[in-house]
């Protein structure tokens, strides 16, 4: 042992040695002293050989040496440990390796004992715990079966070790014997006794493995009885070490235990390591995946996908394998260039005896996202733009390189962070490098970035490239006069650019509707023009071309000079009368200018006269008075004028004046300020000539007219407009030639609302200051701007004065003069409301006593309801307004949806024949600030006054209607019901916007009138009535038909008459259907309606249709002689015309007119005529038909009656004349009489009697086709009476038609038949007798009567 005094430490040498020894000859242990001591140890030999590798040619042994120094000096340790870590392995020597030295055990003195401590990393070996002296304070954190420090050293080895790591192999076996409930109870005897055989056994098999330390049994189980246990091994065992130690086990095993050698099956316990490099993989990556375990073995694979396809070495995989150490084996598998394609499970696969190991990885793949600004817009101008480009991936990124690609080459300066995964690109451009020749040139810049395992990532950025634009306007000076246009020119070399504009030298911006832009592939252009100027347009004008912060600007200057535009020119008088001896005074006015006097001359005929100014107030008159010596003739009409030129020689002409030169004998009236005049003499006057009180030095505009009467003028009419109003409209029409109206808008809507609360008073009397404040707004609302809260306010205070109850009369006077005033007002109205823009401010409920506003604004994802409800107290009118969700989700975000209530000015809009049925109600206008899509359906309540008054109308204003004056027009609109009392309100339904209100229609009858009671009996009796009677005309067909149809005539005129009655009976039933649908209000009222109307139509046409080939059956037999087509052509000809043609016609029209809902009428289910007169498709096809029939009757009789030369009439064909005159003459006049009338109820305005008319035949229409059709045929009377045996009466009957005459009451010779041939001027009687004709005069006689009978 060494001295207390000293300190030992030990150390381990790992070396390799060579020889030439082969894998196949086996390697002998070589001593060698192990353990070196200064004392007692010395001269011990302690062998440890490590390991043998055997890889098949030289075999190179691995030898582990522990070395024991001992020292005094204790600083000598730490210099040791230095020392050993500053070394490099291996270190080579002459024929061994040194791989490596690690220091292991320190032994320190402690007292009187030696406490002797295991490095990091190391132990003492379990035995050496077990039989020496542990430090128990050192030891209390490991295992109880380890320790770290012992008390004095071992004497005889082993030092310090690294921990020993066991493999664990699970293995089962199968015993081909019984199973035993006792082999689960591990208490039992049989439990025990299987299992000490069996671990007896298997030790002496499995201690052949290298590194053995236990077997044993864990459970029996069924299935015979299998065996499962757990061997534990400090080494991998070698390939075939376990077959062998199986085969030792089942020598060693009792052979009543019938182990079954080939049910040996393997589970390994231990984790095959499983690495992926990188972890996180990027499109494009390299991907390494490691599979490595701790045996060796060359029977190794990988595989891919759930189908396990095997994977082979290939230019997109490369798999190696190699062993470490002889100890562990690792596969590697390379796949290159990973993409999304390559994405799965992948799995390793490893086979050793009978384990099998290996484990399996799911890849996903990442792609590289770049965020980057796609698209940039560079100017020029010698100012850094920095390119930004970011990776979204937390990457191990090995670089980020900008590259560049385009026709020009501007680079920058990369500044890059790959912690970030950012990098910036700076640009700095100046115009040296993008000429203007090149302005606009993109240029593409790619920021890459490369991971270290091989991913790209890029991102391209679009760079344009824009020029300084340099700017070219029109050279030559600008000096126009007002009333004149202009035009200046702007031109750019470059067209990329973010916004033209032009503004004033005081920095204001001109409204963009008076300049416009046009771009080019090189270039740009910008024209503003003035159509009209004003003096506001004097000035310095800048047209400025803007991209993002660069501004190029060109100037130029306007002079505008003074010049009165015509219109603005007062003349006195416009017209006169005056005695041709003496002179006439003319006088021209305009506002006075400071500092600016115009050169005046009046022209009478060819002459020019100067003229003398005077100031009078504000306004500078140019007179002149033309001599009576200057007329050379009388009585003549003279037209004079006045012509104004300003400094910049422009002129200008007024209106001509009308003077009418008269002999004094004709002369009644006399007036100093009105003039002279002969009787019945009208002429107009200004009022500010005309003597009409006014303030002081102020402009009055309007005219008065006045009539000479007698001796006296009498004022006929007047239009003054106050000189505060008139003010107003002057500088309103100066506001839209202004280039700052939008600027200039609110405060004037301001001044008209003062103005017009002051002037209400004569807004009340005066139409001529009611239609200047109605211009005034027309023109302002053309303005195109946005309206705010505040300027609505205006707006609509000055709407509320106008349409006071006392500004009626006004309104009538003003409408008799100029009928589209009120249509042009609530246009005015409607474009304000539209123009309103509310923002994100609170919409305003603005309440007058004659209008009132509500508004709301559509947010973004907040859907709700429109809903507004207006009520005037003072007028007892209220209604309400509501558009749903659904349509309001259709609008764009930020959209204002304004709606007007007025409760007058229904009766201002009426005019004619609507006034009529014009009822007192609101009127309401809904707008929506940004297009809708249509149709844009809206629901309106109206409160109802007129609760007899009439059928409510549902109608809005059409401005196109009346030559663009406007009218109610109900297209689009109906009126519904709304499940609640209809006799105090119409609720209505539009699919459109615009101004609503409600008619009282007089056209139909009140739904609750005694007419409309009264029409509805007849038509539900007659109709019944009519049902009874065609299925009686069905049956009585049905009943004669052998004995009426022998000839094929006959036949095909029964056919007719049968498909008549048929088609009229399926109408009539359908026609009570229809009314029962309407009637009833049913859940599927639409639907049935639609198929109810459409059957209407269809086969009432085919009744008409049938009667037309009824027509032309009688055309062809009496006509076309001899030509005789077969009985299957007639009958296809018309059952074709019949029931195709009605088909082709209906179907078209529901095809047409349904999809967009106009199919029917709002309130019935028959075809529509208000909205696209549907009616037509039924109304002309039957008219033509009656026009059609008729024709033929008349050609017909004519035939009869007038032979051709050589054609002797016979007496047959004579007595056939009123048969004629049945079926055709009869039923189609008949018919078409009725659907005549029923054309007649849809024109406005008719009268009651049409529809009392219409309703009686139409319901009797069946009645008619019995009597006419059926019962009337000679031959069908004949067969009834034959069928009922009435024999005595038939035989009488009989004898008087044998020789060929009529029945009694409707032969020849009866006063009916001699009246009906005096129509045609035919007088006699024919005598009644034998006919004598031809065989064939008969057959075709007998034709003709066959067909009308």
């Amino acid at each position: 042992m060494s001295s207390p005094g000293m300190v030992l430490f030990y150390f381990m040498l790992i070396g390799m040695c060579s020889s030439e020894a082969m894998l196949s000859t086996p390697a002998e242990s070589i001593v060698h002293p192990s353990i070196l001591r200064e004392h007692e140890l010395a001269g011990e030999e302690l062998l440890r050989p490590k390991r043998a590798v055997a890889v098949g040619g030289p075999v190179a042994e691995e030898y582990t040496v522990d070395i024991e120094i001992s020292f005094e000096n204790v600083s000598f340790l730490e210099s040791i440990r230095a020392h050993l870590n500053s070394l490099s392995f291996p270190i080579q020597g002459n024929g061994t390796d040194i791989l490596s030295i690690a220091m292991t055990t320190v032994c320190t003195p402690a007292g009187n004992d030696l406490l002797c401590f295991c490095e990091k990393g190391y132990q003492w070996p379990e035995e050496r715990c077990l039989h020496s002296l542990p430090c128990q304070e050192y030891d209390s954190a490991l295992p109880s079966s380890y320790c770290s420090c012992l008390k004095g050293l071992p004497p005889q080895g082993p030092f310090c070790q690294l921990p020993e790591a066991y493999i664990t192999l699970k293995i089962k076996v199968r015993l081909n014997i019984g199973f035993q409930e006792d082999l689960k109870n591990t208490s039992s005897a049989l439990y025990r006794s299987y299992k000490t055989d069996l671990e007896r056994a298997f030790r002496a098999g499995y201690k052949t493995l290298p590194g053995f330390r236990s077997v044993t049994v864990t459970q029996f189980t069924k299935g015979s009885v299998v065996v499962k246990y757990i061997v534990q091994v400090t080494s991998a065992p070698p390939p075939g070490s376990i077959h062998k130690a199986n085969e030792q086990v089942i020598q060693n095993l009792n052979q009543t235990y019938r182990m079954d050698y080939s049910s040996f099956q393997g589970t390994p316990s231990n984790e095959t390591k499983f690495t992926v490099i990188p972890e996180f993989i990027f499109e494009g990556d390299n991907v390494t995946l490691e599979c490595e375990t701790e045996f060796v073995t060359s029977n190794t694979s990988w595989y891919y996908g759930d189908k396990r396809s095997d994977i082979q070495n290939s230019d997109k995989f490369s798999i190696h394998t190699e062993v470490i150490n002889n100890m562990s084996l690792i596969t590697r598998l390379t796949i290159y260039n990973f993409t999304q394609h390559d994405a799965g499970m992948y799995g390793c696969n490893v086979t050793l005896d009978i384990f099998e190991y290996g484990t399996v990885r799911k890849l996903d793949v990442t792609p590289i996202r770049i965020l980057a600004k796609e698209e940039r817009k560079v100017v020029c101008d010698n100012n850094p733009i920095s390119l930004n480009c970011c990776s979204e991936n937390i990457a191990n990124w090995s670089k980020i390189e900008w590259k560049q690609e385009g026709k020009i080459s501007i680079v920058g300066n990369p500044d890059t962070d790959l912690d970030s995964s950012c990098s910036t690109y700076t640009l700095k451009a100046d115009g040296t490098q993008c000429p203007s020749g090149s302005s606009g040139t993109t240029v593409i810049y790619t920021c890459e970035f490369v991971s270290v395992y091989g991913a790209k990532g890029s991102k391209n950025i679009a760079v344009t490239f824009t020029s300084v634009a340099n700017l070219t306007i029109t050279p030559d000076p600008i000096s126009v006069s007002e009333g004149q246009s202009f035009s200046i020119t702007c031109l750019s070399d470059v067209s990329s650019f973010d916004e033209v504009y032009w503004n004033t030298s005081a920095g204001i911006k001109i409204h963009p509707r008076f300049y416009t832009m046009r771009r080019y592939q090189d270039g740009a252009e910008s024209v503003l023009t003035v159509k009209t100027s004003t003096r506001e347009w004097n000035g310095t004008y800048h047209c400025i071309f803007r991209y993002k912060n660069s501004y190029s600007i060109a100037t130029k200057d306007v002079t505008v000079h003074p010049l009165p535009l015509a219109s603005d020119i007062m003349m006195d008088p416009l017209e006169a009368s005056g005695l041709c001896t003496s002179s006439h005074q003319f006088k021209c006015c305009v506002e006075e200018d400071a500092g600016e006097k115009y050169a005046v001359t009046f022209h009478v005929d060819s002459s020019s006269f100067p003229a003398e100014r005077e100031v009078i107030g504000k306004q500078a008159c140019y007179k002149y008075s033309l001599p009576a010596n200057l007329l050379s003739w009388c009585p003549k009409d003279i037209a004079v004028f006045c012509h104004f030129t300003n400094a910049a020689n422009s002129s200008v002409r007024s209106p001509s004046m009308k003077l009418t030169l008269v002999p004094r004998e004709n002369i009644t009236c006399r007036d100093p300020i009105i003039g002279i005049g002969e009787p019945g003499k009208v002429i107009q006057k200004l009022c500010q000539f005309s003597g009409v009180s006014g303030s002081p030095g102020q402009t009055i505009g309007g005219t008065v007219t006045y009539k000479c009467v007698g001796s006296q003028w009498k004022e006929e009419s007047r239009a003054c407009i106050s000189a505060p109003i008139n003010g107003l409209l002057q500088l309103a029409k100066a506001l839209i030639k202004s280039p700052s109206q939008d600027q200039k808008l609110p405060s004037y809507l301001r001044d008209l609302s003062v103005s017009a609360g002051k002037e209400e008073q004569d807004i009340r009397s005066s139409p001529g200051s009611l239609g200047a404040i109605i211009s005034i707004l027309d023109l302002l609302s053309t303005v195109p701007t946005q309206v705010n809260s505040e300027m609505m306010m205006d707006i609509l205070a000055t709407v509320n004065v106008i349409l006071d109850k006392s500004t009626l009369n006004s309104w009538e006077k003003l409408l008799q003069q100029q009928s589209n005033q009120s249509s042009q007002f609530l246009h005015s109205v409607e474009r304000f409301s539209q123009a309103l823009q509310l923002g994100d401010s609170t919409p305003p409920f603005l309440v007058h006593p004659n209008v009132q506003m509500k508004s709301m604004v559509i947010k973004r994802g907040h859907p709700q309801i429109y809903q507004q409800k207006f009520i005037f107290t003072d007028s007892d009118l209220w209604g309400d307004v509501a558009i749903d969700e659904c349509q309001l989700g259709n609008l764009q975000p930020d959209s204002s949806i304004v709606t007007v209530a007025f409760p007058t000015l229904k009766a201002i809009l009426a005019q004619d024949v609507q006034r009529k049925a014009s009822s007192n109600s609101l009127v309401m206008t809904t707008t929506v600030s940004h297009d809708i899509v249509k149709p844009f359906r809206i629901s309106m309540t109206f409160k109802n006054n007129h609760r007899s008054g009439g059928k409510p109308q549902c109608v809005f204003w059409n401005f196109s209607l009346a030559n663009n004056t406007g009218g109610w027009d109900s297209s689009g609109c109906t009126v519904e019901d709304d499940g609640r009392d209809s006799r105090d309100r119409v609720f209505c339904k539009c699919n459109h916007l615009t101004s609503f209100s409600i008619l009282m229609s007089p056209d139909s009858p009140d739904p609750g009138s005694l007419l409309k009671i009264l029409l509805d009996i007849i038509s539900y009796i007659g109709l019944g009535f009519s049902i009874v009677s065609l299925a009686a005309c069905l049956v009585v067909e049905a009943m004669v038909w052998k004995s009426v149809t022998k000839n094929r005539t006959s036949y095909m005129r029964h056919i007719c008459i049968v498909n008549i009655a048929f088609c009229l009976l399926i109408a009539d039933i359908w026609f009570i259907v229809a009314g029962a649908i309407h009637d009833g209000h049913y859940p599927l009222n639409e639907t049935a309606c639609v198929a109810a109307t459409f059957f209407i139509h269809f086969f009432y046409l085919s009744v008409f249709f049938w009667m037309l080939t009824l027509g032309l059956m009688l055309f062809y037999r009496l006509i076309f002689i001899l030509h005789d087509a077969s009985k299957s052509t007639q009958k296809a000809f018309a059952f074709s015309l019949g029931y195709g043609c009605p088909l082709v016609i209906s179907s078209i029209t529901v095809g047409v007119t349904q999809p967009q809902e106009v199919y029917m009428r709002k309130n019935a289910c028959w075809l529509n005529w208000e909205d696209t007169r549907a009616l037509l498709a039924f109304a002309i096809p039957a008219l033509i038909i009656v026009v059609v029939n008729v024709s033929i009757t008349v050609v017909v009789i004519t035939k009869i009656l007038r032979p051709s030369i050589g054609d002797k009439p016979g007496k047959q064909e004579k007595s056939s004349l009123f048969q004629i005159s049945k079926s055709i003459g009869v039923l189609t006049p008949l018919l078409g009489l009725t659907w005549g009338f029923g054309l007649a109820t849809v024109i406005q305005g008719s009268n009651a009697v049409f529809h009392i008319i219409f309703t009686l035949l139409n319901a009797f229409q069946g009645l008619f086709i019995l009597l006419f059709g059926c019962l009337w045929d000679q031959k069908v009377q004949e067969a009834l009476l034959h069928k009922f045996s009435l024999s005595r009466w038939s035989s009488q009957h009989s004898k008087s038609t044998s020789i060929g005459s009529s029945t009694p009451v409707f032969s020849m010779s009866s006063p009916i038949s001699r009246r009906f041939n005096n129509l045609f001027g035919k007088t006699g009687t024919y005598n009644v007798s034998t006919p004598e004709t031809t065989s064939s005069s008969l057959e075709n006689s007998s034709s003709a009567y066959s067909l009308l009978n």
